[in-house]
Order: C-alpha cells, then structure tokens, then sequence
C-alpha cells in the first residue's frame, strides 16, 4: 500500500506542552508541512506524508506517540464501532501473520465499558481478515506489529494506527533508575520552555544540581549534540505494511544515516550531581547508554553546598532541575539533617513514608531557603549570570525561597500539575524592601 501524500497524523503530547511541540515541529518539518501543524488539545495535528510521520518519531523530543487517523464518524453504541472499523480496509496495514491489540481512550463517551468497545473493534478487524483469507491475526498486548488506539467522544468516535509503538520518551538509554523518574519528554519540555538550546546564545552551560539518574543532563547532552532521541531504538511502523515497501525502508535508512551524521560534540559543557552517590552511579551509566557520558561532568555532592561550576568568561549559566517533592521523594542531605533518614534528589528516590507527620514537607521548607541562600552566595558572582528553572507542585515556592520569579510555565508531571518556575540569579534581593514596595 502507498498512503496518500496528505496524512492525518495527530501527535500526541503531555498537557501543557501543545505550543512547545508545534514550535519543535515547524522546527524540522519540511517547509511544504509547516503551515498544515496546528496545536490542539493534548498534541497537534499534522497533514503530511508516511515520510513525515517517521521523520516526526526520530526527531520530536516531546510527542508521544504519532497516530495516522484511519476513519471518524458518529456512534452511538458498540455495534456503531464495528460497522466504523468494517469501513477500513485493515488488508492495507497487516496480514493475518502480524500481531495487533486495542488500546481506547474516552472523553465524555456514553458507553458503560471500554473494554467491550475494544473488543468490537478487535472483532471488525479478525472478521475481515478472516473473510478474505481465511485466517485471522493473533493479539500481542506486549509488543503488537499494529497498535490500533480506538478514541470515542461524546458523539463521535475515531480510529488510529500507533505508528510509534512504545510511548516516545523511552529512548533506549535508560537502564539505571530510581523509583520517581522524569521522563525524558518532560525533561526536554522543561528545556524547551527554558529556551535552552545548547548553545552560548541559547541557555549557555548547564548545571542540575539533583539529577537523580540523569535525566535531564542527558537530554541536554543530546539537544547539545544535535543527536535524534529515536536513533536508539524501534519503531512499531516498522512492522506495519505501508512501511515496509522498499522505497520505505530506503527512505528510513537515508533519514537515520542522516541524523547520526549530523550528530557534534557540544559547544557548552554540561555538569550534573547529587547527594546520592548510587544515583550518580546511574547516571553516569545511562549518559554511557546513550553516548553522551563524556560530555558530561558527574559529581556527588549535596546541593547546598558544592560551589558553582566556574565558567567560561561570556558564558551564562542554567541551573535546570526537578527537586524532590512531597508526591514523590523525600529530602535528603543538608536539608534533612535533622530529619530521620530519606532517600535521594532528583528523578530517582524511594517514595516518601507515612510517618503520621509530613516530614518531606519538613525538610523541603528547609531544603528551599537554604538552596536559595546557596544561590545567592555561589552563583551570582558570575559575569555572564545564571538562571535557575526548577520544576515544583508547590505554588508558593517563590515565597518559600524568597525570590521573586520572572516566569511561571504550567506542566504536568504525570498526574501532578506543577509550574516551571524560573529565577534570575542576581546580586541582592529581587524583592523590594517593605518600605519601598509600601
């Protein structure tokens, strides 16, 4: 099967990150696409090619996943869902020697059960296969040839095809982790959102003082070296029919021996540390994975008291972090000295105990002020300046740390909603003494 050269392709994003993921596509689409991308809720939608749709999963640092839309239409039960899937002509995407499964997803649908319409939808296409061959395909739930997602509304319900199959922000580097990891989309978003490129004009060096097991250190690193975050792993369109044509597969290896041709060492250096030497240890590991470790500095150390990485002259700083936090780990180190034992910063801890009293809550007050402090004393000496981005469910974290922010981004990290704050590191106070704010 040849698709046809204008694709409906929705690619799909953490909330939120909409207008960064429009921006990122116009970015390295062809020019013919750039004006057929437009934001929506929960991704964007695309008009392009099959081209398009594989170029998108190698290169997009924040999409998870990229769906071609096969058919829409009106429902009103299970039944509707059948005779929908029945209009697709399924011959064009697998035999019955490949493997599917039926994931759904609903807003405001009226059916009493999700499963139930999956299957029908499962059915539609076994029935067809079956008619014109005899045989049908099996179900794999692990690892399918074609991931069919079912989306049904209130009124009106649409079919995919996955063409990404495992979600986009497992690149294939990450091997070591702790129990609260970021994932690697989110922690491009945060660079993203942070204007960080890489470069000496676009964000300067880096520096994340908790970075747990390294995530965003090492999707910096990447940014840095033009490196695409799908060239480590597979893609389920690779499986898929209208993929696999020899013009196809010539057309995938052109675009991937392009991306690791284009791939250079950065031209900002990168630091990274924790206060859990283990969680260093997986870090330096995954960057090893991903063939950016030596482009990175590791360290251990407490945030509140290892000195900031001395820099080149005309080179600004971003500090780019995701501290712990209640919902996910506790504090540990410095801030938690006087508090019985946690576990470690960053993306990678031991969830937090219910010891009948908040005790992370405890030590994050203190671990806030005290790093705001260490700020003020180790990184506003510094010429060219720093900015420190720190990614926080606590809306009130400004006035903990008693800085004044000059940016707030809405992000969810999975189910809690946070704010991407940003802080311009300056000599004395952002904030106004109480006699001149009055």
């Amino acid at each position: 099967m040849t698709l046809p050269n204008k694709l409906p392709l929705f690619v799909s994003c953490a909330g939120g990150v909409e207008p960064l993921l429009e921006e990122e596509l116009k970015r390295f689409l062809p020019p013919g696409v750039r004006s057929r991308v437009q934001a929506l809720r929960g991704g964007c939608a695309v008009s392009g090619t099959a081209e398009d749709a594989m170029r998108i999963n190698l290169e997009s640092r924040l999409a998870q996943r990229v769906l071609v839309e096969l058919i829409e239409g009106p429902y009103r039960h299970e039944d509707d869902l059948y005779a929908l899937a029945r209009r697709v002509d399924w011959r064009d995407w697998l035999t019955p020697r490949h493997t599917l499964r039926i994931d759904t997803t609903a807003q405001r649908s009226p059916l009493k059960s999700l499963n139930f319409a999956a299957l029908r939808i499962k059915d539609a296409i076994c029935d067809q296969l079956r008619e014109h061959s005899g045989e049908r395909p099996s179900v794999d739930t692990q690892r399918p040839d074609l991931p069919v997602v079912l989306h049904v509304g209130p009124e009106r319900a649409a079919i995919y095809v996955d063409t990404s199959g495992e979600p986009l922000f497992k690149r294939g580097w990450r091997i070591d982790k702790g129990d609260a990891p970021l994932k690697e989309t989110l922690a491009a978003a945060m660079l993203a959102a942070a204007g960080w490129r890489g470069t000496v004009e676009q964000g300067g060096a880096l520096h994340d003082p908790c970075c747990g097991s390294g995530t965003i250190p090492i999707e910096a690193a990447l940014i840095a070296c033009d490196a695409a975050p799908g060239l480590q792993r597979r893609f389920a369109f690779e499986r898929q029919l209208p993929f696999a044509t020899p013009a196809m597969k010539a057309a995938w290896g052109e675009m991937a021996q392009a991306a690791r041709a284009r791939i250079h060492p950065p031209a900002v250096p990168l630091y990274a540390s924790d206060v859990a030497f283990r969680m260093v240890d997986f870090a330096r590991r995954n960057a090893e994975r991903a063939g950016v470790a030596q482009y990175i500095q590791f360290n251990g150390g407490d945030a509140l008291e290892r000195p900031a990485p001395q820099l080149p002259e005309g080179m600004p700083g971003s500090i780019v972090m995701n501290p712990p936090y209640g919902e996910r780990i506790e504090v540990r180190g410095k801030a938690a000295a006087t508090q019985p034992p946690a576990a470690g910063y960053g993306d990678g801890g031991r969830p937090a105990r219910d010891t009948g009293r908040n005790e992370e809550r405890d030590a994050g007050d203190d671990f806030f002020p005290r790093l705001a402090a260490h700020w003020k004393r180790q990184y506003t000496e510094h010429a060219a300046g720093w900015t420190a981005w720190m990614l926080s469910p606590d809306m009130k974290l400004p006035s903990r740390m008693r800085l004044k922010e000059s940016r707030r981004v809405p992000m969810w990290n999975g189910p809690i909603e946070c704010r991407l704050f940003r802080f311009d590191l300056v000599k004395g106070s952002a904030r106004q003494p109480a006699a001149e704010a009055r």
